[in-house]
């Protein structure tokens, strides 16, 4: 085992950046873009069958990205501090941590569950469900509490396998449960007449089916073990994941919260406005799961890196990211914004006023999308090189500090317009606000770090 790390070690210092960056980026982008359509797949096959249903599973969004909370939290946390001590040939503490964050994010997933089913209703309610909605949001959100356990913890899988640097693995985990439920989805719904209750179980199957695949695969190759044994619940590991995984946890548990606003925001206007603002949230979440996947490339060279003290090598990986983040999502922008309506109706197409105030708020969406490659990228560095405090404040920005602001006011102001544009507002401020938290540490990282070989 110590031999295959010394040879990921070898290649995580010494190969050409750009060529190792883009290598590991392939497997995580299409990891995050399978991801994103477990949602934009229950999203276009529940449009067929009403507005109602559509803002539903938009509705249950929120705490679906709870769930990711929990999982991201001690998926980059475990993962964060995998990939520093990897680089600083230290075995034995990654493996304690490997196990120590798969079983902590297991057990949180199950209290999700309970917690979930008891409170169903007023959970429904509070997050927005109007009296028509609320049918379809109790039995779509019933079953996808079921999943909680597999998806946090197959999360965890993931961003372990992914720091280590054996991201390959973990892409074939997460895309056979996608495949599965985007088999699943149609003939639930539609040949089984399950309705939504369809789609939460072809999506409950999808995650499960991940789950045990990641499990397998991460016995496979050079990535670390999950041994029971391991299972180390220490103040100090704990510590460690709560410094790399809590701006992972503001985030998600942030955009929890604002999806919970918008909804009910958007409600004020009816189940067209919920449900056209849904679809524009998951067109977005999937265009931007290109840049995240590839940032997620960059990650486990930044933290290898970083715990060998070869800074200019994370310097430079960061830069290359913002060029091809910037490039890549300023060409989706222009696309998407002369396409607005065509692409709203591919989720439903028979509403004319959903697809009128989907179109509006996603053009709107799209004039700052591509502000966020800085946003994304700065909260990666951040994170990895374990910089708790500006990570956890640049992860709070753009859902927190200025999108819940926005759709408190901008409603107030532009009635529906406000709810269309809130998201690009603060879009807007993460950006001005990243650049003065992220700049001086990169500046920082200008000079290596002299290291005594061991």
């Amino acid at each position: 085992m110590k031999h295959e790390h010394k040879d990921k070690y070898t290649q995580m210092t010494t190969e050409p950046v750009h060529r190792l960056i883009g290598s590991l980026a392939v497997p995580t982008i299409i990891s995050m873009l399978v991801t994103s359509l477990y949602v934009m797949i229950d999203t276009y096959f529940v449009g067929k069958i009403n507005t109602q249903a559509t803002a539903a599973v938009g509705i249950s969004f929120s705490v679906m990205a709870i769930i990711q909370a929990f999982g991201f939290f001690f998926g980059h946390g475990s993962g964060n501090f995998i990939s520093r001590r990897l680089g600083a040939r230290d075995y034995q503490n990654a493996e304690k941590m490997a196990a120590t964050g798969f079983f902590s994010a297991f057990i949180a997933g199950c209290l999700i569950t309970a917690f979930g089913l008891i409170y169903l209703t007023p959970i429904c309610i509070g997050l927005g469900s109007t009296p028509t909605i609320l049918p379809y949001t109790e039995a779509y959100l019933g079953i996808i509490l079921l999943g909680a356990p597999f998806m946090a913890s197959s999360l965890v899988l993931n961003n372990q396998m992914r720091f280590q640097g054996n991201a390959l693995y973990a892409m074939v985990g997460i895309t056979a449960g996608t495949v599965l439920n985007i088999i699943l989805a149609p003939l639930f719904i539609f040949v089984f007449g399950m309705g939504i209750a369809g789609a939460a179980w072809a999506t409950l199957c999808g995650q499960v089916c991940s789950f045990f695949i990641l499990l397998y695969m991460d016995s496979r190759g050079e990535n670390i073990r999950i041994r029971p044994r391991n299972f180390t619940p220490r103040l100090a590991y704990f510590r460690e994941i709560l410094y790399g995984g809590s701006p992972s946890l503001c985030r998600q548990g942030l955009a929890s919260l604002a999806a919970i606003l918008l909804n009910v925001a958007a409600g004020r206007y009816g189940d067209a406005a919920i449900a056209g603002m849904s679809i524009v949230g998951r067109i977005c979440m999937f265009i931007n799961s290109f840049l995240i996947g590839f940032g997620q490339g960059f990650q486990p060279v930044c933290g290898y890196n970083y715990g060998a003290g070869i800074y200019s090598r994370v310097r430079e990986g960061f830069w290359f990211c913002v060029k091809v983040g910037v490039v890549f999502l300023t060409l989706c922008s222009i696309a998407g914004y002369i396409y607005a309506p065509e692409i709203v109706s591919w989720f439903r197409e028979d509403d004319a006023e959903v697809i009128a105030i989907g179109a509006r708020a996603l053009r709107w969406q799209l004039i700052t999308l591509p502000l966020g490659t800085w946003v994304i990228l700065c909260n990666m560095l951040l994170q990895t090189i374990r910089r708790p405090v500006r990570a956890v404040l640049l992860a709070s920005a753009r859902q927190g500090l200025f999108f819940i602001p926005a759709i408190l006011l901008l409603p107030y102001f532009f009635d529906l317009q406000g709810v269309e544009m809130s998201q690009a507002t603060a879009d807007f401020c993460s950006f001005l606000f990243a650049l003065p938290v992220a700049i001086p540490v990169l500046r920082s990282l200008r000079e290596d770090k002299k290291r005594v070989e061991a």
